[in-house]
């Protein structure tokens, strides 16, 4: 298929369909083969000791790899990107390929857990010192930038409760002292925000969800704009943290139909959150597509809509031991959640989450916090399902 004039002008499912790709480079078939590789070999001695070829061995890359990756490259605007076993290794990936004893980095509060559990384990270890920042600090970090801050790392909408932060002012802020700027976009995706568009340096992806979409692999995506490509790239290639030349291929098979699941996602998720506004036993709904959220007008002055993940408060009562009970009996009433961590995937999952880690962003007090990933199954159903469970938590007292 030869390139279009008009590429850049396509919409979102027209450049979803043909990323990543020329059928014409495989004899016409329009997905490319599985390359399972570790040893590839030179035509001869002065090639190989010159490394003067596309491919080296397995763990730099292969054609099914770099179908992916070109693909995502169209998405981001980013000048490269590489694909890496999980969505926690696309975060432990670029914070390793950048960071280093003595730094200092700047991590919002309301970060996905095992990113946290990361910084607090093993960077810590490293000798990277970590301060944790409120996900609505905006431009105000700039009294938290310290001479050796190397990385400003953010997430929005935050894991669990749905922070919006203000990304254009916090990377204008960093870049003044020459910091990189890392977003995990893993809710939104590359259709509903660009990071790179907004200041950020390295966009970070779980794969897992969104653009695998069946709960069937796990892959991480890591996109750096051109000033922190080269850095990315040779971080990737020290630790040898490739993603596998099969998940590589569900992820990109995904990717065709990503637009249409995620408008399903979207649809379903809002018309169910807007329903779930005011119901019995619900003290909160937290979306960000939601008029009435804190975060709403950052949310629609930046991104170009919502995916299918977002959380309620329970009306939960005024102990620790109660909220629990009450989050337990919703989940274990429910027929067509399913009860699970993952997210982004056909099926709709329901999960209580804890917010003890936080340390400074407040956590609800109303009750517990219950993220609900809503799948491609019908709402009607799904908020039948709901009611179910907020009729069990009713009951207990």
């Amino acid at each position: 298929m030869a390139q279009s004039e008009n590429r850049s002008k396509w919409g979102d499912n027209t450049r979803l369909a043909h990323c990543g790709n020329d059928p014409l480079e495989f004899h016409g078939f329009v997905n490319p083969p599985i390359a399972r590789a570790s040893t590839v070999l030179f035509p001869d001695a002065a090639t190989m000791a010159s490394g003067n070829q596309k491919y080296l061995y397995g763990t730099h890359g292969t054609p099914t790899s770099d179908a992916l990756t070109d693909a995502i490259d169209e998405l981001e605007g980013s000048t490269g990107t590489i694909a890496v076993p999980s969505g926690l290794a696309a975060i432990t990936v670029p914070l390793l390929s950048f960071l280093g004893s003595g730094d200092h980095m700047l991590v919002v509060d309301s970060v996905y857990f095992p990113t946290r559990r990361f910084c607090d384990t093993m960077l810590k270890r490293l000798g990277v010192e970590v301060t944790y920042y409120d996900p609505l600090i905006g431009a105000g970090i700039e009294t938290l930038m310290k001479p050796n801050t190397k990385v400003v790392f953010t997430e929005s909408p935050g894991s669990n409760t749905m922070e919006i932060q203000d990304i254009p002012a916090i990377a204008a802020v960093a870049h003044k002292q020459d910091a990189i700027v890392m977003m995990d976009n893993t809710w939104a995706t590359p259709l509903y925000f660009r990071p790179l568009d907004f200041g950020v340096d390295i966009s970070i992806h779980a794969a897992t969800k969104y653009p695998g979409g069946h709960a069937d692999v796990l892959l991480g995506l890591v996109s750096a704009n051109e000033r922190y490509w080269q850095g990315l790239r040779d971080g990737y290639t020290a630790l040898g943290a490739c993603g596998n030349p099969d998940d590589c291929y569900q992820v990109l098979r995904g990717l065709r139909t990503m637009g249409v699941r995620l408008e399903r996602h979207q649809n379903t998720a809002l018309e169910i959150a807007q329903k779930l506004q005011g119901r019995n036993g619900v003290a909160n709904v937290l979306h960000p597509a939601l008029p009435d959220f804190p975060g709403h007008d950052l949310w629609k002055r930046d991104f170009k809509g919502a995916s299918g993940l977002f959380s309620i408060v329970l009306d939960g009562g005024p102990s620790r031991d109660l909220q629990r009970a009450k989050a337990h009996a919703f989940l274990d009433a429910l027929e067509i959640f399913g009860l699970g961590y993952s997210w982004g995937g056909y099926e709709s999952l329901a999960v209580q989450v804890s917010l003890a880690d936080r340390t400074v962003a407040k956590a609800p007090e109303e009750g517990p916090v219950m993220r609900l990933q809503i799948g491609l199954e019908d709402a009607a159903d799904l908020l039948d399902d709901i009611d179910r469970g907020l009729e069990a938590a009713a009951k207990i007292s």
